[in-house]
């Protein structure tokens, strides 16, 4: 399981360092990862401290440190 999520994470890492801050809904479309997936990714990368997190309409986006 902790293999799965580092794999995700860096899949969601490759996506925000080519393409720039996107919102949740945007990852789980581009990633094609499951809900539960996306959110043990972004785990993940915010305890490494590799995320900023912002607001846009009624989604939280992410973009790289």
């Amino acid at each position: 399981m902790k293999e799965k999520i580092g794999t995700d994470a860096g899949h969601i890492w490759k996506v925000l360092d080519e393409q720039g801050a996107k919102s949740i809904k945007e990852l789980k479309k581009l990633t094609k990862l499951t809900e539960k997936e996306i959110y043990g990714a972004i785990g993940w990368l915010a305890r490494e401290e590799k995320l900023v997190f912002g607001k846009k309409e009624d989604d939280i986006t992410l973009s790289l440190t």
